[in-house]
C-alpha cells in the first residue's frame, strides 16, 4: 500500500520530533557545568531566550493551521526545557546578567510574543491571519538560522573548531532536513522555506569542520618536542671571569686523569718521621701548583 502525502508528512513529522527533541537537550553539558560552578557568570542567556519565543510563536502558527498536531507537539516540549533552562540561569547568573535576561524576556516573551497576538487577532481574520502570522515565523525563523555565521566567521578567522561542536551540527542539519520535507509534504511554505537555509548553514559548517579538523591534526604531528642537549661540564677558573664549557669527560678520560694526579703526588710529597720510627705527619711540597677547583 503506497502512502499518501499526509502519511509521508507525519513520517517525517515524527523524525523532526525525534531530532529536535535531542537538539532542544544539547545544553544540558552547560547548564551541569553551571551547577558545578554554581555560578552562569561567563554564559549567555541569549540563545534560550530566543528559542523560548520561536517555540512559543510556532505553537501559535500551529494552532491556526490544519494537520499540524506534530508542531504544536515539539514545541510544547521546546516551552517546557527552555524555560527551565532560562529558570535555571537566572538562579546562577550575577546580578547583571540577571537583570539583562530578565530584560529581553520582558521584550521578546511579554512584549513581543503579545503584540504579535494582539495584533493579528484584531487586524486580521481567518485564513489571512495565519498567513501573517505564518510569514512572521518564516522571517524569525530565518533570522535564527542566520546566527551561526558568527560561529563559521570564527571558524575560519581562528583556523579552529573548538567552538563548533560537531554533533550539534549534525543535528541540526539533520532537523532541518526533516522539518523542509515535513513543510514540503503539507504545502506549508513557513514551514519548508526556512530549513532550506538551516541545511545549507548546516552542510557549511560541517564542511568547515572537516577542513579545519585536518589542518590542527595536520600541525600538531609538525610540531616536535625540542631536543634535550646534553649535559656539560663547566669549569670555572680562578684567574678569570667568564665560564669554560667543555665536553662531557669519558670515563676513560677520568681514570688517566686520577692516574696522572697520583703519579703527581707520589714524587711530589715527602714522609717525614718521627723520632721513634713511626710515620708523624706528611709535608707537601710547597712548590706544587694548586689545583683549580672544578664545579660541575
Amino acid at each position: 500500500m503506497a502512502f499518501s502525502a499526509d502519511h509521508w508528512a507525519f513520517v517525517f513529522g515524527v523524525l523532526g520530533n525525534i531530532v529536535s527533541f535531542i537538539v532542544f537537550l544539547s545544553p544540558l553539558p552547560t547548564f551541569y557545568t553551571i551547577y558545578k560552578k554554581k555560578t552562569a557568570e561567563g554564559y549567555q542567556s541569549i540563545p534560550y531566550v530566543v528559542a523560548l519565543f520561536s517555540s512559543m510563536l510556532w505553537i501559535y502558527y500551529a494552532f491556526l493551521k490544519t494537520n499540524t498536531t506534530l508542531l504544536i507537539t515539539i514545541n510544547t516540549f521546546g516551552v517546557f526545557i527552555e524555560t527551565i533552562y532560562v529558570g535555571f540561569y537566572l538562579f546562577y547568573a550575577p546580578k547583571k546578567s540577571r537583570v539583562q535576561t530578565i530584560k529581553m524576556l520582558s521584550l521578546f516573551v511579554v512584549g513581543g510574543f503579545g503584540a504579535i497576538i494582539l495584533v493579528t487577532e484584531f487586524l486580521f481574520k481567518g485564513a489571512i491571519r495565519g498567513q501573517v502570522v505564518g510569514w512572521i515565523c518564516l522571517i524569525f525563523s530565518l533570522c535564527v538560522f542566520v546566527a551561526p555565521l558568527g560561529i563559521v566567521r570564527k571558524v575560519i578567522k581562528t583556523k579552529s573548531v573548538e567552538y563548533m561542536p560537531l554533533l550539534l551540527s549534525v543535528f541540526l542539519t539533520l532537523s532541518a532536513v526533516m522539518w523542509f520535507f515535513y513543510g514540503l509534504l503539507l504545502k506549508d511554505i513557513n514551514i519548508a522555506a526556512p530549513n532550506i537555509l538551516g541545511f545549507i548553514f548546516g552542510i557549511l559548517q560541517m564542511i568547515l569542520y572537516v577542513i579545519y579538523s585536518k589542518k590542527e591534526k595536520a600541525i600538531l604531528k609538525e610540531q616536535k618536542l625540542p631536543e634535550i642537549q646534553k649535559a656539560e661540564v663547566i669549569v670555572k677558573d680562578e684567574n678569570m671571569n667568564t665560564n669554560k664549557k667543555f665536553p662531557e669527560l669519558t670515563q676513560e678520560q677520568i681514570i688517566d686523569i686520577v692516574r696522572l694526579g697520583l703519579m703527581v703526588c707520589k714524587d711530589k710529597v715527602h714522609v717525614a718521621t718521627c723520632p721513634h720510627g713511626t710515620t708523624c705527619e706528611a709535608k707537601v711540597d710547597e712548590n706544587v701548583p694548586k689545583l683549580q677547583t672544578m664545579e660541575v
